[in-house]
């Protein structure tokens, strides 16, 4: 097989093969036959641009950002008429007392006052029918704008996020807004709604079918024994079509993480792309790698006139070692290296003056044992010791 080059800026390449293919085979890898040639469309090997990767948390981050997060209204919705009926039925007693004592007042002691149908006493009826009306309700407030608080909270967490009300000229355009009444997500919130209304009704008609000769006995019963059977009634239903709309929210939060899982969904070159921008473009960070390198070297080699002594083993390994007491209570390698490296720094000490003595094991044990700027080890310092005597009394001699 032979390429000879590409054609044009479509990116075919022409290859010249004997092979007999099928046409089923040209059709599925994408060759069209010539006469006894063959063209390679390469678009078909670069990415094809579907969002098949999962969402990274960098994405996930800029998306929490614009408010872009999961989170199922119908699970909160759920959790919240749950809790305000079981709060119904907990607190039906007390409301049920605040209810009667608020009439008994207005049928006897208001109209016993004189000052009833002036300015002050309309006033005070109405404060006082405020704060029962408050007392009776408050508790019901309270535990829906508890519940929806912690449903949203375990769903979401802590956002606070002003982007989701910018002004965007795409939701008011026409072809959009038709695209959204009928997308997929417009079918699906079509079907919920219609699952809920077919589980609400037949739990509640279920059981109120169930009642149906108990509710033919309450014409036999006095009006306050009528009202208990209603409300204990109506709190049963409510508290098993609540259980039921439970089990649709936690479907839809399924659904919902499903969705999100999906819209966040990014290409390869995406995945690529955002990890250049994280961690770095790669050939950047080799050249930094390398350009930090060099620096290092330069210094290294720099401080090898300051050595006492460059110990060698003699061609493959070199270090430099300077003794000063006033710096360091031991011995320092200021520089080592291996073969082209270790010729250089015998070059440099050569050139500086610096004493060069051959010793093969200790030269490798400092160069595998001692980092650039690190102190001699006490096991070797006895043998760093007597080439340094050996070097001061060169000099001394010199």
């Amino acid at each position: 097989m032979k390429l000879k080059g590409i054609v044009n800026h479509k990116k075919i390449i022409t290859i010249s093969d004997n092979i007999n293919h099928t046409a089923a085979d040209r059709h599925k890898i994408g060759l069209y036959a010539g006469e006894k040639k063959l063209k390679v469309n390469l678009q078909l090997f670069a990415d094809s641009g579907e969002k098949t990767e999962k969402a990274t948390p960098r994405k996930k981050s800029k998306a929490r950002e614009e408010g872009q997060v999961l989170q199922s209204r119908e699970l909160t919705a759920a959790i919240v008429l749950l809790c305000m009926f079981i709060g119904l039925r907990a607190f039906g007693g007390f409301m049920y007392e605040e209810i009667l004592g608020c009439f008994k007042k207005v049928f006897t002691v208001y109209f016993e006052e004189d000052s009833l149908f002036t300015i002050n006493g309309v006033m005070k009826v109405f404060d006082e029918s405020l704060l029962t009306l408050l007392k009776i309700v408050g508790p019901l407030f309270a535990i829906a704008l508890l519940m929806g608080l912690i449903s949203g909270y375990a769903q979401v967490g802590f956002l606070f996020s002003t982007k989701t009300l910018g002004i965007k000229l795409n939701r008011i355009n026409p072809l959009n807004g038709f695209k959204r009444i009928f997308s997929a997500r417009s079918l699906v919130e079509l079907l919920k709604s219609i699952l809920k209304v077919a589980v609400v009704g037949y739990v509640g008609y279920s059981y109120i079918k169930g009642k149906s000769n108990d509710i033919l006995s309450i014409m036999d019963m006095d009006v306050i024994s009528i009202a208990s059977y209603i409300g204990v009634t109506s709190t049963n239903v409510g508290i098993r079509m609540g259980m039921a709309m439970l089990v649709i929210g936690v479907m839809d939060y399924g659904y919902q993480w499903w969705e999100y899982e999906k819209s966040l969904r990014m290409t390869k070159q995406e995945v690529k792309e955002e990890y250049k921008e994280t961690e770095g473009n790669p050939q950047i960070k080799s050249r930094i790698k390398q350009k930090q390198r060099q620096i290092s070297m330069r210094r290294m080699l720099q401080d090898i006139p300051k050595a006492d002594v460059v110990i060698t083993n003699p061609t493959h390994f070199a270090v430099a070692v300077k003794y000063d007491s006033k710096v360091a209570d031991a011995p320092i390698v200021l520089a080592k290296g291996q073969d082209y490296i270790a010729l250089r720094i015998k070059e440099i000490a050569k050139e500086s003056n610096v004493e060069i003595v051959e010793n093969k094991p200790l030269a490798r044990t400092l160069y595998e044992t001692v980092e650039i700027g690190g102190k001699i080890p006490p096991e070797l310092y006895q043998a760093v010791a007597e080439v340094l005597a050996y070097v001061y009394n060169l000099k001394r001699k010199r």
